[in-house]
């Protein structure tokens, strides 16, 4: 797709977000996924970050009696496996490949190894939990943005990072201080020493399915995440005449567009989808193509199933409009 197609697509879908929902009566939430859209991290990330590190721990401390840490993520379990997943499948998947630990055996102690890493993580600085990441290029731009349309938008994020780690993340790397993130529903974990800097969202630490034999379920249990920050943002949204008309998922992997679409189908097919239109910022500033994304999207339904495909991810000038805003 040449540059100038790939303006008039997304003009095309933006006036179609306009179309259907005046500013007037149309508040819309806007959720990130962290690592590939927000954050890049260097080669050894995967295996050496902070991040990285809180899974070795969590499973050797939880589950191998205080061994010390087990091998790490990159290592020990299969790319496809961990990338684009949630903190609680890849926790099951870790302790499966290096404890022989079956889900079974390793998900009632889920989250114990949530908490667990969340205290690895605690126990750092922002420079120690920032090593080996960084903002990509636009974001920190268009959040400020953002943070100046909060009549039109609620900001938070859709990640299968464990909340408490989201957060101490966010503030590492200057995000949370552009004032975009929203503030989190009273139904959000406390996650001690982190509530200065908490907001609205779906985590990893919100939803596990536990089955980590059904690839989907990386997907699928993503999606519950965007229900659940959906129902969030309701919530605090209640008490004030707005009312959601538009949920927008920004996210760099097949498990976040799969996630937003498999979230758009189930409202569809229950009959809950009423007026709000789901839309999806795919951004190709991963380890995917923006062919993958646009193929996996699929065809949009006007008003119900919204995609747009960005291959400059939040650094693209029209981002806010891919947004409908």
């Amino acid at each position: 797709m040449t540059q100038s197609k790939s303006m008039t697509y997304h003009w095309v879908l933006s006036a179609c977000f306009l179309c259907c929902w005046s500013p007037v009566s149309a508040f819309t939430l806007i959720t990130f996924d962290v690592d590939g859209t927000l954050v890049h991290g260097s080669g050894k990330a995967a295996a050496e970050g902070a991040h990285a590190r809180a899974f070795s721990h969590a499973v050797g401390e939880v589950l191998g009696g205080g061994q010390g840490p087990v091998t790490p993520v990159a290592e020990a379990v299969p790319r496809r496996l961990y990338q684009g997943s949630t903190d609680g499948l890849i926790l099951l998947r870790l302790a499966r490949a290096t404890l022989n630990k079956e889900p079974q055996e390793a998900f009632p102690k889920l989250d114990a190894m949530m908490d667990s890493m969340f205290q690895y993580i605690q126990n750092l600085d922002n420079v120690e939990v920032a090593d080996c990441i960084d903002t990509l290029p636009g974001v920190l731009d268009k959040l400020k943005q953002l943070s100046t349309m909060q009549d039109q938008v609620l900001c938070g994020l859709v990640t299968g990072n464990v909340e408490g780690i989201a957060r101490r993340k966010m503030d590492a790397v200057g995000i949370w201080e552009t004032g975009a993130l929203s503030p989190p529903c009273s139904t959000q974990k406390q996650w001690q020493g982190t509530e200065s800097i908490a907001f609205l969202g779906g985590f990893g630490s919100d939803y596990c399915s536990g089955d980590i034999d059904n690839l989907d379920r990386n997907h699928l249990d993503r999606g519950e995440q965007i229900a659940i920050a959906a129902q969030r943002c309701r919530n605090n949204l209640s008490s004030s005449s707005r009312k959601l008309r538009r949920v927008v998922h920004v996210g760099d992997a097949p498990a976040d567009v799969l996630a937003a679409k498999a979230y758009s189908q189930q409202l569809l097919e229950t009959d809950k989808a009423e007026d709000l239109c789901i839309g999806m910022v795919a951004v190709a500033t991963g380890s995917y193509h923006a062919d993958e994304l646009r193929e996996l999207a699929g065809e949009p339904i006007p008003g119900k199933w919204e995609p747009i495909i960005l291959e400059d991810g939040m650094n693209d000038p029209y981002f806010l409009s891919a947004c409908g805003l």
